[in-house]
Parts: structure tokens; sequence; C-alpha cells
């Protein structure tokens, strides 16, 4: 395999990730009306979010690099990619319903659709390769543990509205 066919996997996979994690961060807005939030008991310190989110977008970018790799062919490939693609997508799609649009009950309404999306990632990703399938776990728990983050907080301070502009 040529270099640039070893790099190309990776640096695709490092981009992506990046692209997420800030568009993520961008939709994450933890001024005055998140701060007014009760928040459960449970729910960790603020900080602690970054580092999990790096962790889990490393782990991420590494099993699509073992997807890319290790898929047979194009076709199972693009349906790999397609299926990280979806995940990014519900993944950012959460911060800008529960930070942007000030709606953590919408919020909780999407995450069995990101919780799938991550399950689909571990299964597809099982029939070519068990590591990267396997690097998916901490996140499937992650998004696990944010829900019943989020629906103590929906619990807490239900019913919300639009933010208006």
């Amino acid at each position: 395999m040529s270099r640039s066919g070893v790099l190309k996997p990776v640096l695709v996979a490092m981009a992506a990730a990046t692209g997420v994690a800030l568009l993520g961060g961008l939709m994450t807005d933890i001024g005055p009306w998140y701060q007014s939030l009760k928040q459960p008991a449970f729910k960790p310190p603020d900080w602690a979010f970054g580092p999990a989110w790096t962790v889990i977008f490393a782990l991420t970018a590494a099993a699509g690099v073992y997807g890319w790799r290790s898929a047979p062919d194009r076709r199972s490939r693009d349906a790999l990619m397609a299926l990280f693609a979806l995940n990014a997508f519900l993944n950012v799609l959460w911060s800008l319903l529960f930070f942007r649009l000030q709606r953590p009950d919408w919020a909780l309404m999407e995450i069995p659709m990101l919780w799938l999306s991550v399950l689909a990632l571990i299964l597809a990703l099982r029939r070519y390769t068990p590591l990267g399938s396997r690097l998916l776990w901490p996140y499937l728990a992650w998004v696990t543990f944010a829900a019943s983050i989020n629906a103590a907080t929906v619990q807490l301070n239900g019913p919300f509205q639009t933010a208006l502009p």
C-alpha cells in the first residue's frame, strides 16, 4: 500500500473528528441559561466533558481508520463512512437542540437516534474489525450516561420554551 493510501484514512478520520468536535463546541454555550438549570447530583463537573469527548472522538477516529482499512470493498467502506457521517450529524444536532435552541426536551427525544447510530457503527464494524468495534463501546456508554443526565435535567427544569433570538 502506498504512503498516501496509508495516510488517507488517518487524515480523513482526524479531520472528521476535529470538525465534529469544533461544530459541537460551537453549539455548546454554558452561559447564563445553562448555568441557571438545575442539574442532577450525579452530573460530572463541566470541566470533565471536554476530556471525555476528546477521548471519545479519538477512539471514534481510530475506529473509523480500522473500518476504512478493514472493509473488504469500496461499497462496504462507503456504507461504514455513511454511518459515521450520520452519527456525526446526530452528535452535533444534540448540541444544537440542547444548547443553542435551549430545548433539553428535544435533545432527549433525539438521544435514541444518536444511541442507535453508535450501536449501528459497533455492529457494522464488528463484521470487519472487532477491535474497531470495541473502540466505540466507551462512546455508547457515554451516550447512555448523557441520556440519564439529559432526562434528569428535563425532569428538574421542564417545561421548556424555544429561545427567541
